[in-house]
């Protein structure tokens, strides 16, 4: 029996898992957080037909996922920096329905074997041993041998070096995450701006963007197209201070959308948005390879979640084809995951000039009219 080992407990490496304990091949995951509950896994996810819910059925974990999805969440409405609503949207089609990360987390670690992810194990070092099999070495000094290795550890993993001198680059902006919890008692005006799903406050260079999730909690991102150095100016350690500095930016923005910054109940945390190289591909290397952000780090657009659970489905089928021929599996897979990337970080890249570029915030309204024609 082939040993198959993934590198990281996320949505890809889950769902890669998932799929190949369906078709009764075995793999171990290796992930270096501690426990499943050591920290929170981000906020919601509009999971995609066309992707991210094919990946859910490839699991079989279509009725799991229903049972966890926040109704209503895929509203959406825009709003001008003194909270005027430019676009509203009450209730989507159903076709995207947000769930929330952690939930989603849950529902596919539910559906292993119970020693199938092994938690506290950081990779430390990777070892080709030739003819496609490496030893791994972890921090707590222990090695394991593999005759298939798969980098599914996002945006800095520690596999993809074995396959390309390629790391992300900065996209030129940050997003700083922040929370309002019992929103509707203490943020009233706030949580009346959201809505009951997403609101988009977007002009160029900057935005406030904020999702009302389950737990009557409010989660936000405010966007600042700057420099990496800029936010080096900051002590986000201050949490305080940091709040005010990033509050100034959108100084005369209406008070209730602010809140969403100098309110919150949580410190604020810098997200630099960083990406892979426009249309970098590796040549295939025995006995390895690359699922989510490890393999396509892209701004946010609304897909990462998808495309990482949507590549560790195609990567467990393509495996499940050719059970006897590992190379023949992942020479398949990488030939449908070198376009499907390289289409979906133009998409992203447009989506996040849309957002925050010269056009904002109308352009990002005029390409949501016309998805919604062509839906």
């Amino acid at each position: 029996m082939t040993t198959i080992t993934i590198i990281g407990a996320g949505l890809g490496g889950l769902t890669l898992a998932r799929v190949l304990h369906m078709h009764g091949i075995a793999a171990t995951v290796y992930e270096a957080e501690p426990s499943a509950q050591t920290r929170t896994q981000g906020g919601q996810l509009d999971i995609h037909q066309h992707n991210g819910q094919r990946a859910l059925e490839a699991a079989g974990l279509t009725e799991e996922f229903r049972a966890i999805i926040h109704e209503g969440g895929d509203a959406l409405r825009m709003l001008d920096p003194e909270g005027n609503s430019l676009h509203d949207e009450p209730e989507g089609d159903g076709g995207r329905p947000e769930v929330l990360r952690g939930d989603l987390r849950r529902i596919l670690l539910d559906s292993l074997p119970e020693d199938t992810v092994r938690w506290g194990r950081k990779l430390a070092a990777v070892t080709s041993l030739g003819d496609g099999r490496h030893e791994l070495t972890f921090a707590d000094g222990s090695t394991v041998i593999t005759e298939l290795l798969v980098g599914a550890d996002g945006a800095w993993s520690k596999v993809r070096p074995l396959l390309t001198d390629a790391t992300p680059v900065y996209a030129g902006a940050t997003f700083v995450e922040t929370y309002l919890y019992d929103v509707d008692e203490k943020h009233s005006a706030t949580a009346e701006a959201v809505g009951s799903g997403a609101m988009y406050a977007l002009t160029p260079g900057k935005g406030i963007v904020a999702h009302r999730e389950a737990g009557d909690i409010l989660h936000t991102y405010v966007e600042l197209v700057r420099p990496a150095e800029w936010f080096a100016d900051i002590d986000f350690g201050d949490a305080a201070a940091a709040s005010a500095r990033i509050a100034a930016e959108f100084d005369g923005w209406a008070p209730e959308l602010t809140a969403l910054i100098t309110e919150g109940d949580t410190a604020p945390v810098a997200r630099m948005i960083h990406a892979t190289p426009d249309g970098y591909r590796w040549d295939r290397v025995p006995g390895v390879t690359l699922v989510g952000d490890a393999a396509h780090l892209m701004p946010p657009a609304g897909e990462g979640a998808n495309l990482a659970m949507f590549d560790g489905a195609e990567l467990g089928n393509a495996i499940a084809a050719h059970p006897d021929d590992l190379e023949a599996a992942l020479t398949t897979y990488e030939q449908a995951l070198f376009p499907r990337s390289e289409s979906e970080a133009v998409d992203a890249d447009e989506i996040l000039d849309l957002c925050l570029g010269d056009r904002a915030p109308f352009g990002l309204i005029d390409f949501l009219g016309t998805a919604a024609d062509i839906g």
